[in-house]
């Protein structure tokens, strides 16, 4: 070989392997770094202009990332015209689908120029057919309008959008367990699932507030909320703190002696956490359980000073209730505390909440 080819060859090599190491450059695709911390300093890692860096020594961790997020992009014939949307939606938590289905709602056309009155109405009637294709099941389409449900409360009553997506997903876990269906509606446990979503977020809203934009009452909208709790095993606490406090306050002049009284909300407290753990009655809302465990820890005493009536009407004051479920909750409560202890003797409850008085 001659030195002219020889160098033409060595040449050809060198472009070659140049061509070979920049494609492979362009096709490997570097991510952010997952690590917070600086491996030679402890620092700070901060990810910021196509590279993760640490903010103390400068060290890069990770740099030429791509990004995967969905970008802007442009809508017309030719490069530069037309107006600029997203290329692709973003997952959205409070959709049946998760947002994955393409929806599509453009005014305009790739020129920038308004639709005539005969294109909205046959892009309006895709839309539709698109909608009715993409929701077929009729639990589906319940769970939709519970989102949308949830969608509205939230707005109304300025919550962030993550405690939106919170209560969307406790929403569709209750109708993977089956929660709705007879008293319980879909309208309640949405918006049970936003009381819920609220306290947990640390953003709380009274049931008051809630059933405000709510499509069912204040009755019905506690006791789902009340009925997620049991039913799912949420970590949350309930919506109203103290409501045995509430019912024997609400007594007024039917009250027994201070001490009576301290025997009781001892007692009831104790008969509603085991209401919340066996549980009992899980679709009614918890302060017509605290009426009824006022009721059967005053069945439970020697005392028994308070009626039926009474209790009802200190509840009613606070939440309608009826005289059948105080009833029926009581015994239930108190089928529940014998079970429980193995006597129907309080002493035991009792006492212990005297030693820890003391």
């Amino acid at each position: 070989m001659s030195s002219t080819n020889f160098v033409r060859y060595e040449s050809s090599v060198e472009q070659g392997t140049k061509h070979d190491e920049e494609h492979s450059q362009a096709v490997v695709e570097h991510e952010p770094t997952w690590q917070s911390t600086c491996l030679e300093c402890d620092g700070q890692v901060v990810t910021g202009d196509q590279e993760s860096y640490c903010v103390d020594c400068g060290l890069v961790v990770s740099a030429e990332h791509v990004d995967h997020r969905p970008t802007r992009g442009v809508h017309g014939p030719s490069e530069g015209s037309g107006p600029a949307e997203w290329s692709c939606e973003s997952i959205n938590p409070l959709r049946v689908d998760k947002g994955l289905h393409t929806t599509f709602f453009l005014g305009t056309d790739g020129y920038g120029r308004a639709l005539s009155s005969e294109q909205k109405d046959k892009f309006g009637r895709l839309r539709r057919r698109h909608k009715r294709f993409q929701v077929e099941d009729k639990r589906a389409i319940r769970l939709n309008e519970g989102f949308r449900d949830i969608e509205s409360i939230t707005g109304n009553l300025s919550l962030p959008g993550y405690v939106a997506e919170d209560a969307g997903l406790i929403l569709k876990q209750a109708a993977a367990a089956r929660l709705p269906g007879g008293r319980m509606s879909w309208e309640a446990l949405a918006a049970g699932a936003v009381l819920l979503a609220a306290i947990d977020a640390g953003v709380p809203r009274s049931d008051v507030e809630v059933t405000q934009y709510a499509k069912a009452d204040r009755e019905r909208v506690c006791a789902a909320a009340r009925k997620l709790r049991c039913a799912l095993g949420l970590d949350v606490p309930p919506v109203r703190a103290a409501p045995v406090d509430a019912v024997v306050a609400a007594l007024g002049e039917d009250a027994p002696d201070v001490k009576t009284c301290l025997e009781l909300r001892r007692l009831g407290e104790h008969l509603l956490e085991i209401a919340d753990e066996t549980p009992v009655g899980p679709g009614t809302s918890r302060l017509t359980m605290a009426a009824a465990a006022v009721y059967a820890a005053d069945r439970l005493t020697d005392g028994k000073t308070l009626t039926q009536a009474e209790v009802v009407t200190a509840g009613r004051t606070i939440l309608d209730t009826t005289k059948s479920r105080i009833s029926r909750y009581s015994q239930a409560l108190y089928d529940a505390y014998v079970a429980t202890h193995g006597t129907d003797d309080p002493a035991a409850v009792l006492e212990r909440g005297r030693v820890q008085l003391h």
